[in-house]
């Protein structure tokens, strides 16, 4: 696959022509120019507007994947206890993530097609004290959305642990306080809702965060040391990609002139309209309850006239390209990216009749 007509696949989505044509230019050195420093510092501003918080922001290089070791590698340490909060495949990721270097990693956990229950998780984290609790807003295999980061996050405080949030797939297509809910580090990748090719990764990041990390001393790649004062010190701890910080410097701007609460309401249509169609055909949702379905991605059950390679080779011969799964969920239930610039209801309208003509 290279390209086809109706790319609805959640992440990497489809990369708006304004944003492509940054790849056109030639930039100077980033370690060397003021120019660069200045355009990280404007996104810096930028994110914190989108996610609503004063903390930290740090922009690196890499799929989302490797915010997600960095904020395990740079937060803990062999014998550590962090405690994954799970309802899906990346929930239960995080507590394989840091089994793989010495972590004591217990997981809450919930059927992937349910939320977390906060008084579950209030509950295990008194008995278990963590030292990280770990969350995913947006379980983007399920397509599902965790609508109890504050009451968790109050439990991650109450216990005194940092409350880490993977919001990869949901930051900027559904609302975010990351203040309100306790958020030491948030981690976002760049080709969902930002829609930009997967080549950078942010993290928001707290002084409580920041305590810990200095005391960690983790050095690897994708650590965060080094990072905290780069607008000031001029210096990044390895070379940066500038046209990758300008289109992220467009996209953010694209989508605050917009107007988040109208982003999140074209991302809630979408979605809705998504799901509408889907049950007129006669599509089965996987979550068990649409109010828990996320508006950045649904998850339905694979038609079972098909099997998923017939489904999605007859898909892609009609020019629609949808997502499969992982884990297991793979086989089984398919989802429709609606993210970014794919949360446009002609283009979900579009495939659905597509889909229509094959049910």
């Amino acid at each position: 696959m290279e390209r086809y007509r109706i790319g609805l696949i959640p992440g990497p989505v489809r990369i708006p022509e304004e944003i492509k044509r940054i790849w056109l230019n030639d930039y100077a050195s980033p370690d060397i120019e003021d120019e660069f420093f200045t355009l990280y510092h404007e996104d810096q501003i930028l994110i914190r507007r989108l996610l609503n918080t004063k903390n930290d922001i740090i922009i690196t290089l890499g799929e989302a994947m490797s915010v997600l070791w960095a904020a395990l590698k740079s937060t803990l340490k062999q014998g550590d206890r962090m405690l994954a909060v799970s309802s899906g495949l990346f929930g239960d990721g995080f507590a394989e993530m840091s089994r793989a270097f010495g972590v004591n990693a217990e997981v809450c956990s919930f059927p992937y097609d349910e939320i977390p229950d906060p008084e579950k998780v209030r509950e295990h984290a008194l008995k278990f004290r963590p030292k990280v609790i770990t969350a995913v807003h947006c379980e983007t295999p399920s397509g599902t959305l965790t609508t109890c980061l504050h009451e968790i996050g109050k439990i991650a405080r109450e216990v005194d642990a940092l409350f880490v949030v993977d919001f990869v797939s949901s930051a900027g297509g559904a609302f975010l306080d990351v203040d309100y809910y306790n958020i030491d580090i948030g981690l976002l990748g760049s080709q969902k809702v930002l829609s930009l090719p997967p080549s950078l990764s942010i993290s928001s990041i707290s002084e409580r965060a920041w305590e810990i990390i200095e005391k960690v001393k983790y050095s690897g790649y994708e650590a965060y040391s080094g990072w905290k004062n780069v607008p000031s010190e001029h210096l990044t701890p390895y070379t940066h990609d500038w046209n990758a910080v300008k289109a992220l410097n467009i996209s953010l701007n694209m989508i605050l002139s917009e107007g988040l609460e109208n982003v999140f309401k074209r991302h809630e249509n979408t979605a809705k309209l998504c799901r509408s169609l889907g049950r007129e055909i006669g599509l089965k949702l996987y979550p068990k309850s649409e109010d828990i379905c996320s508006p950045t991605v649904t998850a339905f059950y694979v038609p079972e006239k098909f099997t998923w390679p017939e489904f999605d080779s007859r898909l892609r011969e009609k020019g629609l390209a949808v997502g499969g799964n992982y884990g297991i969920l793979s086989g089984k239930v398919f989802r429709i990216g609606h993210m970014g610039s794919q949360a446009d209801c002609e283009l979900i309208s579009e495939a659905m009749n597509i889909i229509r003509e094959l049910c």
